[in-house]
């Protein structure tokens, strides 16, 4: 029995170790189709009362692909552009950062980030830039999966829930209770609100003449960044497009950007959307959000975004069911 089982250990490990070296080129698109089916879903689930479930997923998955593939279609075009908008405006935050007296410790830690960062997104881009059919692939992937998911919601949430252990079940329930609630907060409130305020500004930014369209771009970037940090909000960046074309004497402009910024990016469109929005501030620690979200996209790329923060609610909901178990042992 124990030659038994140890050749069925040795199997499953060299299984698992075939599916990862499979899955793990793909995993990007992958977690991003599940991420993207996540926000849609409500959506689907409206529009397929209408019109059938295999019908609405087809149709959600056209627009989707045509989105997409206009997407990779601007990356080729503007990438130059904004990596060196980005550049520009990542170098001129931190300098004017440096100005103020700082701590030393401070000091060389925000130096350190202006030599970093910069560094890192290049690089980052430039492994898309020599790799468009890469790029190409992954997008094919992502649109195939994200119709699957669609499609098979309910067999897959089904199946999770056939796979979860009997003997720690209410654990394991409380466990993915706690990263919907978190992929809820983040996606569908936090990041989804975040990216149409960056899309809103670089429009604005081009429409009032403040930048072509890879400073546009870059812009509405960093919208999406301070938008997901506490305190700051995306009214930072058209404040400062504003003061740009005021101190150039385009005044009429700056006013129309202010008016923009204020109605459709900050700080209008946060009153309006504050009772959806409203698991931002008690749901999900902002402290706790940051961490994940900078240091997810540290370890994983862009989709450390989503990893990061369910990760560490994960663990937040694990400790808090440790103190209750030790709190009734000790009882």
């Amino acid at each position: 029995m124990e030659i038994e089982a140890a050749v069925w250990i040795v199997i499953s490990v060299l299984v698992l170790y075939l599916v990862w070296e499979t899955v793990s080129p793909i995993l990007s698109p992958l977690i991003l189709a599940v991420t993207l089916a996540y926000i849609l879903y409500p959506f689907h689930e409206r529009l397929a009362r209408r019109v059938g479930n295999r019908i609405s997923a087809f149709t959600i998955t056209g627009v989707l692909t045509v989105l997409t593939f206009l997407f990779i279609i601007g990356f080729a075009l503007w990438i130059n552009d904004v990596k060196q908008s980005l550049a520009y405006y990542i170098n001129a935050f931190f300098q004017w950062l440096l100005d103020f007296h700082l701590p030393l410790a401070l000091y060389e830690l925000i130096q350190r980030l202006a030599e970093d960062i910069p560094r890192r997104f290049e690089e980052y881009v430039l492994g898309y830039t020599y790799s468009l059919p890469k790029l190409s692939l992954q997008a094919i992937v992502m649109v195939f999966a994200f119709y699957g998911i669609l499609v098979n919601t309910r067999a897959i949430r089904e199946e999770v829930y056939a796979l979860l252990p009997r003997d720690n079940r209410e654990l394991a329930i409380k466990l993915l209770e706690s990263a919907g609630r978190t992929l809820h907060s983040i996606l569908r409130g936090w990041l989804a609100v975040s990216v149409l305020k960056g899309a809103a500004i670089a429009v604005g930014f081009y429409i009032f003449a403040v930048a072509d369209a890879g400073g546009a771009i870059a812009v509405g970037i960093f919208t999406i960044i301070f938008e997901l940090l506490p305190v700051l909000g995306g009214w930072i960046t058209w404040l400062a497009g504003s003061v740009y074309l005021f101190t150039i004497g385009n005044w009429i402009s700056a006013v129309g950007l202010a008016i923009y910024g204020a109605a459709f990016v900050s700080p209008l469109p946060d009153y309006l959307l504050r009772s959806r929005l409203g698991e931002r501030e008690t749901g999900v620690n902002a402290l706790i959000s940051l961490v994940g979200i900078f240091g997810g996209y540290i370890a994983f790329g862009f989709v450390g975004i989503i990893i990061g923060p369910v990760a560490l609610s994960l663990l937040s909901t694990l400790l808090e069911e440790w103190k209750k178990t030790r709190e009734a042992t000790m009882a």
